[in-house]
């Protein structure tokens, strides 16, 4: 296995990396949303998405550290961590073929309340009482904005709650996992195995796009994949998770714009009021966790 890159303390150009990661990650759900809504099956946009990744990392890691990058010091962990975010992916895709873009991606913006309970009930990390109560504030935003027993909602936003949880534990297990892979392994694990276990599924009714315009996203789909988890990472080592960590409610700016211009939508009162509740959430419990830290004074 290749040895780890070292850390660095560029904290300007980490945030700006992560800032465009998170407008890929946007980029991967809207691509998704217009290729299934123009007819091509869910398994092989979300096929597509693994497939390019793979080739694209595979170019990357293997000429600089042979098949070896492959070995994994914890292969089974490995395996349930690159099963947890291809359910999150293929949960996400589902729902995004009956959700607004806006709506997917703020019940997402719940991923580090939800991340804070199972890093109590599985990682053992203490859970004091004020963010226990930034976990049940941020609840009431998800609450907000499926309504459950109100008029506004959607069957398909049970998949966007799979989605949710199959990727918040996808971190649980990439913090597991920590210090005994290096990044190449966790990529290589991630979107190889999803593109052998989609591959049977896809091969015998392939389809492939008629237009131009979806071809040229079919292609990309893979591209945006690769890129911005390949910056996530270069990011985070150019600078503390806690720091990068606000970043990722740039979402909500990329995905209304998205959703305005290419999908003719925009949020709902509910989604964006709920919105803005599970972000006030997410930020308590990023600063509470960097004042317990000691990177902040303690309130």
């Amino acid at each position: 296995m290749s040895s780890a890159e070292q850390r660095e303390d560029r904290p300007t150009l980490a945030i700006l990396l992560m800032a465009f990661a998170v407008l890929l990650f946007t980029l991967i759900d809207s691509s998704a949303k217009w290729l299934i809504l123009y007819g091509l099956p869910a398994t092989q946009v979300i096929f597509a998405r693994y497939c390019g990744a793979f080739i694209i990392l595979l170019f990357i890691f293997v000429p600089r550290g042979g098949f070896q990058q492959f070995s994994s010091n914890n292969p089974k962990l490995q395996a349930c961590r690159a099963l947890a975010l291809l359910g999150g992916t293929t949960f996400n895709f589902l729902a995004l073929k009956f959700l607004p873009i806006t709506t997917t991606i703020a019940i997402f913006f719940a991923m580090p309340v939800v991340i804070t309970v199972m890093s109590y009930l599985f990682l053992n990390e203490n859970v004091g009482l004020r963010r226990f109560l930034a976990v049940l504030i941020g609840f009431m935003g998800v609450l907000i904005i499926i309504q459950p027993l109100g008029e506004e909602f959607h069957w398909a936003m049970i998949l966007s709650i799979c989605a949710l949880l199959s990727a918040s534990t996808y971190f649980i297990l990439t913090r597991a996992i920590a210090g005994q892979d290096n990044n190449a392994t966790s990529q290589l694990w991630s979107s190889g195995l999803a593109t052998i276990i989609l591959l049977p599924f896809v091969i015998q009714d392939w389809q492939w796009p008629d237009s131009r315009a979806s071809l040229f996203i079919f292609a990309l789909i893979g591209i945006f994949g690769a890129t911005s988890h390949i910056l996530a990472t270069l990011a985070h080592r150019l600078a503390n998770a806690s720091t990068l960590a606000p970043t990722i409610y740039a979402q909500a700016i990329y995905a209304a714009l998205i959703g305005y211009f290419i999908f003719n939508t925009i949020p709902s009162f509910w989604t964006a009021t709920g919105t803005i509740i599970i972000i006030m959430s997410g930020v308590y419990i990023w600063l509470r966790e960097r004042s317990i830290k000691g990177k902040l004074p303690v309130r």
